[in-house]
């Protein structure tokens, strides 16, 4: 109950603060390729509930069809306002949205498309599954860098697979066994660091060799 209070006060907040910038990234979306504002992606929920998450589009319009769920950051669907945008994780703002539908939290496992979270073992869906996801947790302050190592690779979605994931998994098993108000303002302040660009190091008891 406190969490979902904490949810609603701060992403209400944010929504308010940050609506000018919203504003300007949506109509330079809107003017720099045809197509939607937002993407509008299938995600698994808490309890395997499906929905569709809110990011800036980043990316031609049906990008999907043109390419799998990995993207690497010199992956030619990203438009010239979408690169500037992810570079800096500006495009996950509109999950503040989500956060106020209870589709997701502020942190929590970072929400999976349900081809990906078919691969889970019964015991990782179930742990995973059983929290709302979020907007940040510690698989996304181990690989905010995600997009620079798929671009080294001539098989980002293998990469993926086979090195990145395994290790995002186990870090969000982590922090399901973990979770508390204190485990999720430690993880807040660090994402605020990492968006900076400084390296942060997940605060977590087993964190891997990046």
């Amino acid at each position: 109950m406190l969490k979902r209070l904490f949810d609603l006060i701060v992403a209400s907040v944010t929504l308010v603060v940050l609506t000018p910038l919203l504003l300007v990234l949506a109509l330079w979306i809107r003017i720099d390729s045809p197509g939607p504002v937002f993407y509008r992606g299938l995600r698994v929920g808490r309890g395997g509930r499906p929905f569709r998450i809110f990011k800036f589009r980043t990316m031609v319009a049906n990008a999907e069809a043109l390419g799998g769920p990995s993207t690497a950051d010199d992956d030619p669907r990203i438009t010239r306002a979408g690169r500037w945008i992810r570079k800096r994780k500006l495009d996950e703002l509109p999950q503040l949205l989500n956060v106020l539908r209870g589709e997701m939290s502020l942190v929590g496992p970072r929400p999976e498309v349900p081809q990906y979270v078919a691969l889970m073992a019964p015991e990782e869906r179930s742990l995973i599954l059983s929290v709302r996801p979020g907007m940040t947790d510690w698989a996304s302050l181990w690989d905010i860098d995600e997009g620079a190592l798929l671009a080294r690779s001539a098989d980002p979605e293998k990469v993926y697979l086979e090195r990145i994931r395994p290790q995002k998994i186990r870090l969000q098993l982590e922090y399901v066994r973990r979770r508390s108000m204190l485990v999720d303002l430690v993880i807040i302040l660090q994402t605020l660091v990492a968006v900076t660009g400084r390296k942060v190091r997940p605060w977590a008891m087993t964190s891997p060799n990046p």
